[in-house]
């Protein structure tokens, strides 16, 4: 595997971060409070009250320490543990906590680690659902899917049809012939007997008919049935033997064993034909060795679902009959004792022994008690699922109560599902994805988790789209997909989102907005647009916890934490700031504006004269000011008043960023490009700067904002004059670098992107020795600007030390971590990554396999993220790379690729549709061949320039306009045809492949 990096120092060769920790620790070091039992909080309790008996109400935490040692018999507790879970009950560093304080986070914490794991199950459809029009005249009365996920639809007017999985129909076919029929038809239920490439159709006739698989021609039917089958199962046994059960509208369950199939259907299809099709009666296949029927009378009214399950050689049927809504039964005659001897003597009293088809096709029988399990459920049971992994039953009808049962225990239901709000219609259990499928008749499809039946998801008809009168569902495993039957046909993809695709890590499942470093904990801290919050272990890479981190339902647009690293701040697009003690995701304060709630764009922590402030710009183009007081238990606060300057010579345009310089510098810049360098002591300005007018390339409106700033701190503090203490990003993907102290001016400006990328993230090195910037491409570039702007103007750019791809998209924040000389960055293609300071690729958080970050060999490093070597703006050809175009052209690009290739599809096709009349000559085609071995000889500068143009766009050229004929297959005569007409053999070969 090559490494992804380019060094052009080669500074990083034989290079790895120092070994200064203990490596012998455990990568998967637990949390200490998860570690104690219900004993070792009894003794914390009784060590609590005997502090307070002493009047010592507060622990502080050498005595905390010492406490949780002598009660908690935890055998991995340290004390950094220790010292660790006191700083997070003590958000407020006021130094001691209380029992109340300790058990209150202990109950936020539990609290919001069951909600994490609910999070972690959700699941959605992808919405609306896929329809495609059906050509039944009656309702589709089940979906039945092949081995080659192939789905099967059949309707009551006997019309089959074959789907692909994304609903484009294969074939279709009436399989009733009218002409012969002189009466309609219609079907009731069909299955398949993939052993024997059959398709099995029972009729409101009375009939069981088999017809080919393949080619759907009649084989064979079995007639003169005493009832109305309605719903049909198959089932094969070993050693050419199956099973054919159908619930007819008596109540009763019938079973056909057959033996020797293969050469009993055979046999049956050489009988005399009955309207085009060979026919046996039932009482004539009964007289076969190879045939047994059993009729069993289990239900009351018409049987509604009917499944044979082999594993455990068990009938389980429903009816709406409530007392016999579902019987579990067995297929053959009775096992048990007492029975038998009650059989035997009831012979014995008639005085006669019938024969087996005389008592099978008479009065249908009664299984003995023992034999089956009946379940009694209100209003009946219409549908029903059976898991034998699990040992789960499920059952659905008139109710709308999905019942949860135990199958040996039929006295009452382990659990009941209520959320449907009409009769439920289709049940299904998912085993291997831990999912219970339900769907109603009012077409609401509902997701459940099979262990603690919470309900995960809700696909309603407005959203879904899923209109008429339901008929068929069937849910295909393979695909994750759910097949529904109306009036039309509905196909619903089912997205696991705690399942990512198996090629793909995400550290989120939505664009993450920011990360942050707490060097407190040594976490690292990232949010996404969903506003979920996500806390990882930095050492590791392994995810401890996460929350949601509510704005009104509003995405967070920034992050950031006190100087103490025990409380996290973050804004969001309601215009509010929150203050969370992470650790447990509860909500310590809200900040809110006193006008309207503008979005928050930005926001920075600060420290005036010992007095704390919270600093948030946005929308509203104000700079809004909150006091911070961990003591104050308002839960609600409001900014303080603003500065005189800030309300008559602030900014016009949104707010976009704000960075400090201690002590007394602060820096904002806004939409229209300008930056206000502000006295954070006096609230005075004290200089404006405006990004300059840079002319573009192209017809692209020009756009000036500035939406990251970073000062340089080391020539700040120095007041240098001559030398440049800003950069900021700025148009056409330029870098820019301003001098503060000698009139405010622009030093140096210089495009770092390959693509003139918007830079999204610039972070500085302590020192100011290096500089990364990261732009929209995904690109991190590494300069060393120890020297560079120091004495006035710059015409050339820093030296370049490095670059490299750190992701597929837009980079959304950098972190350099120069203690544990690693860079952080996050990305809207829902990854947070780590990297060493040089570029090697330690991983991205969320991965399966672990890292020590003190451990080279346990890095990605030299491998890189498959997803970035598989984009094709990786790779230097590219015509973004190749022509310096901007990003902000690459989508008009790929659209005008598009229409060329549809415009170039369509007069294809319309030349296939009306071929010309005279084929070309063999003057036109010579001509054409020298054209394109003209364009062969090109220089390879003009090749690759013109590398992305499609080829011959517009009419066909003279091959597409050839007659195309079959050739017999006969031995080749003659020699090698001459081919001086259109070159030679390498030239024509070519320029065929080019036409294919």
């Amino acid at each position: 595997m090559r490494s992804h990096s380019i060094d052009e120092e080669d500074l990083a060769q034989g290079k790895t971060p120092p070994h200064h920790m203990d490596l012998t620790r455990s990568l998967r070091r637990g949390k200490i409070e998860h570690q104690m039992t219900l004993e070792d909080l009894r003794k914390l309790n009784v060590a609590f009250q005997e502090f307070e008996k002493r009047g010592q109400k507060f622990l502080d935490m050498d005595m905390f320490t010492w406490t949780m040692k002598k009660c908690v018999k935890s055998p991995n507790k340290s004390n950094e543990q220790i010292e660790q879970l006191f700083m997070k009950i003590d958000y407020a560093a006021t130094g001691g906590i209380q029992w109340d304080d300790f058990c209150t986070y202990l109950q936020l914490e539990y609290s919001e680690q069951a909600d994490s794991l609910v999070r972690q199950k959700e699941v959605y459809f992808t919405m609306p659902a896929l329809s495609q029009g059906l050509s039944h005249s009656g309702p589709v009365l089940r979906i039945f899917s092949l081995p080659d996920d192939t789905l099967i639809m059949m309707g009551e007017d006997g019309i089959i049809s074959f789907w692909s999985p994304q609903l484009t129909l294969k074939r279709r076919k009436l399989v009733f012939d009218k002409a012969i029929n002189r009466k309609s038809k219609w079907v009731t239920d069909f299955t398949s007997m993939p052993q024997y490439n059959k398709l099995i159709i029972s009729t409101g006739d009375r009939e069981i008919q088999l017809y080919e698989l393949s080619n759907l021609e009649p084989y064979c039917q079995i007639g003169g049935l005493d009832s109305v089958p309605l719903r049909l199962d198959y089932c094969y046994m070993d050693h050419d033997k199956c099973l054919i059960l159908y619930g007819d509208d008596q109540g009763c369950v019938n079973i056909l064993f057959l033996a020797s199939v293969g050469e009993l259907l055979r046999t049956w299809k050489k009988l005399p034909l009955v309207e085009n099709m060979p026919t046996v009666r039932i009482s004539s296949a009964l007289c076969s060795p190879n045939v047994k029927f059993v009729r069993w009378k289990v239900h009351e009214d018409w049987v509604t679902q009917l499944n044979y399950y082999d594993s455990i050689q068990v009938v389980i049927s429903a009816s709406i009959h409530e007392p016999t809504a579902l019987v579990i039964g067995c297929t053959t005659g009775t096992t048990n004792v007492e029975q038998k001897m009650k059989e035997i003597r009831d012979v014995k009293k008639d005085g006669k022994v019938r024969k087996r088809h005389q008592v099978t096709l008479g009065v249908p029988q009664r299984r003995a008690e023992g034999n089956q399990t009946v379940f009694q459920v209100h209003k009946g049971v219409k549908a029903f699922s059976f898991c034998k992994r699990n040992n789960l039953l499920l059952t659905g009808g008139m109710d709308r109560v999905i019942r949860i049962w135990n199958p040996y225990v039929p006295g009452r239901p382990t659990g009941m599902l209520k959320s449907h709000l009409a009769p439920v219609f289709y049940l299904h259990i998912a085993a291997e994805e831990k999912r219970i499928f339900s769907m109603s008749t009012d077409n609401t499809v509902k997701i459940w988790d099979l262990e603690n039946h919470n309900c995960l998801f809700s696909a309603y008809p407005k959203a879904s789209s899923i209109q008429g009168e339901l008929t068929a569902c069937h849910y295909l495993s393979s695909i994750k997909a759910l097949c529904v039957a109306t009036d039309s046909i509905y196909l619903l993809h089912l997205r696991m989102r705690a399942r990512p695709e198996p090629h793909l890590v995400v550290s989120h499942k939505e664009p993450v907005v920011c990360c942050r470093y707490n060097k407190t904990f040594r976490h690292v801290v990232s949010c996404s647009e969903g506003s979920v919050i996500k806390v990882w272990d930095f050492e590791t890479g392994m995810l401890l916890s996460e929350f949601i981190g509510a704005h009104s339902n509003m995405e967070i647009t920034c992050l950031t934490f006190d100087p103490s690293g025990r409380r996290l701040v973050t804004g969001g697009r309601d215009g509010c700031l929150r203050i969370w003690n992470y650790n447990n995701g509860h909500c310590l304060k809200i900040l809110t504006q006193d006008e309207m709630h503008n979005e928050v764009c930005d926001c920075t922590y600060v420290e005036v004269y010992q007095n704390k402030y919270i600093i948030a710009v946005g929308w509203d183009r104000r700079i809004n000011m909150y006091f911070d007081s961990p003591h104050d238990f308002h839960h609600f606060w409001r900014p303080q008043p603003h500065w005189p300057d800030d309300l008559i010579r602030g900014h016009k345009d949104d707010i976009l960023c704000v960075v400090q310089c201690p002590p007394s510098l602060l820096a904002t810049s806004s939409y229209d490009g300008e930056i206000i360098i502000w006295n954070l002591i006096s609230g005075h300005i004290y200089c404006k700067l405006n990004t300059p007018v840079l002319t573009y390339c192209s017809e692209d409106p020009e756009d000036r904002s500035i939406s990251h700033l970073s000062f340089l701190k080391t020539r700040a503090a120095k007041f240098e004059s001559t030398a440049a203490s800003l950069i900021s990003n700025g148009p056409q993907g330029s870098v820019i670098f301003w001098s503060l102290f000698s009139g405010a001016q622009l030093i140096a400006s210089f495009i770092p992107s390959r693509g003139k990328s918007q830079i999204r993230s610039i972070v500085v090195s302590t020192g100011d020795t290096y500089v990364y910037v990261a732009d929209n491409m995904g690109y991190v570039y590494m300069y060393d600007i120890k020297d560079y702007a120091l004495k006035g103007p710059e015409q050339e750019p820093p030296k370049s030390v490095k670059f490299w791809r750190a992701h597929i998209n837009a980079v959304t924040f950098l972190e350099l971590i120069e203690e544990e000389k690693a860079l952080l960055s996050s990305s809207i293609d829902c990854t947070v990554r780590l990297w060493s300071m040089d570029g090697e690729y330690i991983g991205t958080f969320g991965q399966s396999e672990l890292w020590d970050v003190y451990t080279a060999a346990s890095w990605k490093h030299p491998m890189v993220p498959s997803e970035i070597l598989k984009d094709p703006t990786s790779m230097p050809v590219h015509q973004v790379l190749a022509e310096n175009i901007p990003t902000s052209r690459i989508d008009h690009l790929e659209e005008g690729k598009i229409i060329q290739e549809k415009s170039r599809a369509k007069a294809e096709q319309t030349l296939n549709l009306k071929i010309l009349e005279d084929p070309p000559t063999d003057v036109e085609i010579k001509k054409e061949i020298n054209i394109q071995a003209h364009q062969q000889t090109r220089l390879p500068q003009e090749q690759n320039k013109n590398s992305n143009r499609p080829f011959n766009t517009g009419w066909p050229s003279a091959y597409h306009t050839l007659k195309c004929h079959e050739v017999a297959n006969i031995p080749s005569i003659g020699g090698k045809p001459d081919l001086s007409i259109i070159g030679t053999d390498f030239v024509f070969s070519d320029i065929k492949e080019k036409n294919n």
